[in-house]
């Protein structure tokens, strides 16, 4: 890349940066002289226990213990385990805010325009848990879905999240073959999906799509259609087990809810590679790791 990069914050915008208060806090904490990215980058390679710790606890996470250990086996990557003795949950800790500003607006083409507040959110994330876990679902098992980038995906993700069961999805623009060599593996319990999606102006139905899924996928004890495109309702009541969002949520309290708490290294979701040599293989992220 040559020329000047197309922005650069300004000197007081650095200055009141979060990277700048991290910056200065180890700074002030270790008697360093720190000035930039590379510098804090430097020190956390140097002193990783040391840069760890202050992340924690700079970031305010909230957990039920810390514990004293920060990192054992650091000798090799592939042995390295941070915070081992922590137990957290990461949907409390992306929940902690509940009031009226926006948490979610979202823009889905030319077709479909909202927001959702932080208390929104909380309360529809409460009322999913709360029927998810009604349904029998429990820390470990798998929920996978089939969604766009809209609310209702971070909704089923965070709910998933709050009881420590274990999230994966594929795009919609995926066929039912590229769906089942990825979900075919981990044996989901549940399987949400949108009735449809737009696509360039277009609206695509989902349901011949996901009755193809459902057939290979027996672990499904229950189907759950988001309302995307109007057709929620009808789509569900010709699947296996299917019920529409809106009806799998109603009658559940939308108040507080209880986090059980993880191990740091707990399952969060699974994402894929890429399967142009073989089948997908399973990439699993650990919620400590990726809510730090």
């Amino acid at each position: 890349m040559t020329g000047p990069p197309p922005w650069t914050p300004s000197a007081e915008r650095k200055a009141q940066s979060n990277l700048q208060r991290f910056i200065d806090r180890i700074n002030g904490r270790f008697g360093l002289n720190l000035a930039s990215y590379d510098g804090i980058h430097g020190f956390s390679i140097a002193q990783p226990e040391d840069f760890w710790s202050e992340v924690w606890d700079f970031c305010g996470v909230t957990a039920e213990t810390r514990g004293t250990r920060i990192l054992i086996d650091g000798a090799r990557m592939r042995d390295a385990r941070f915070f081992p003795d922590a137990r957290l949950n990461y949907a409390e800790n992306l929940l902690r805010k509940s009031d009226d500003t926006p948490a979610l607006i979202f823009r889905g083409e030319d077709k479909v325009r909202s927001s959702m507040t932080w208390r929104e959110l909380n309360a529809s994330v409460a009322r999913l848990h709360r029927a998810l876990a009604a349904s029998g679902i429990k820390a470990g098992d798998r929920v996978c879905a089939v969604v766009p980038n809209m609310p209702e995906t971070i909704v089923c993700f965070l709910a998933v999240a709050s009881l420590g069961a274990i999230w994966s999805s594929c795009s919609p623009d995926f066929g039912a073959s590229g769906i089942l060599d990825r979900f075919g593996q981990i044996g989901p319990r549940v399987l949400i999906a949108c009735d449809g999606y737009y696509y360039a102006g277009k609206t695509i139905p989902m349901a011949g799509k996901i009755g193809e899924v459902l057939q290979s996928l027996p672990t499904v004890e229950r189907a759950v259609i988001i309302d995307y495109i109007g057709e929620a309702e009808s789509v569900a009541k010709d699947l296996r087990n299917g019920v529409g969002y809106a009806g799998f949520v109603a009658g559940h309290d939308n108040g507080p809810i209880s986090f059980p708490r993880m191990p740091f290294d707990h399952p969060l979701y699974i994402l894929y590679s890429s399967g142009t040599t073989g089948v997908p293989k399973c990439i699993v992220h650990r919620a400590g790791g990726i809510l730090l």
